[in-house]
């Protein structure tokens, strides 16, 4: 199956994630993931993000102060903060706002536009790598619901995203707004205004109010990448 051109695309201005970070989030939500280069190139487009803004955010992993693990967080704008979940899936952050300020959003979702046999290809490598996948009947499984999943949902979730763009550790601090890193932003001429809705972020029960409950969540609806969304607690923002 042939994929869709992809248009002519610069790397993302570094501007457009020194301001606040939900400005940030309005200018990353369509931006390009893109890792790779030539016929390899995976490039994806940002369809849902996740703000965590400064050590007041107590959802943020720079609530307890600057550690060897968020560090990332605290410097200029554009760099990968990447962190390890669970001790199994990494996930990719953009960090925002001015340099100390640590501030960053969180990748959730990205829509597939080209290099797809590739994502599909890393996610199978992913799940096959991972604990208690051991054995031919295990990996076999795995490597048969990742073969059915449909392109939008390859890199449908954080941990997805960096098992699609075969993002891990070794990414943590990248500059994502230099056309000569492996893995970088893109921002493209040819999408126009997205719509774009807001919700709570998810995941964050151990966070008190008002912080569980803000609208920091930036999603396309209706894209088929975006994981699901209470109605209720579902925003629109105007253009």
């Amino acid at each position: 199956m042939s994929e869709p051109r992809v248009g002519a695309s610069r790397p993302l201005p570094r501007q457009l994630l020194a301001t606040d970070t939900d400005a940030a989030a309005r200018r990353l939500i369509g931006a390009r993931l893109v890792t790779g280069r030539g016929p390899d190139r995976r490039i994806g487009r940002i369809v849902e993000v996740e703000a965590y803004v400064g050590q007041e955010d107590l959802a943020s992993h720079a609530r307890f102060g600057r550690t060897r693990r968020n560090a990332a967080m605290f410097g200029p704008p554009g760099l990968a903060y990447v962190y390890l979940v669970y001790g199994m899936y990494h996930c990719l952050n953009v960090v925002t706002e001015a340099e100390g300020r640590p501030a960053a959003l969180l990748v959730r979702a990205v829509d597939p536009i080209a290099g797809m046999d590739e994502m599909r290809a890393a996610r199978i490598r992913w799940a096959r790598g991972r604990p208690g996948r051991s054995g031919i009947s295990g990996s076999e499984r795995a490597g048969n619901r990742i073969e059915a999943l449909p392109n939008s949902q390859l890199a449908s979730g954080p941990g997805l995203v960096c098992a699609a763009f075969s993002v891990d550790s070794t990414a943590n601090g990248v500059d994502l707004c230099d056309a000569c890193s492996e893995l970088r932003l893109e921002e493209a001429e040819e999408d126009g205004q997205l719509p774009l809705e807001t919700a709570a972020r998810t995941g964050i029960d151990y966070a008190p109010d008002p912080w569980r409950s803000l609208p920091w969540r930036f999603f396309v609806p209706g894209n088929a990448a975006v994981s699901s969304v209470p109605p209720r607690s579902r925003r629109r923002v105007a253009p």
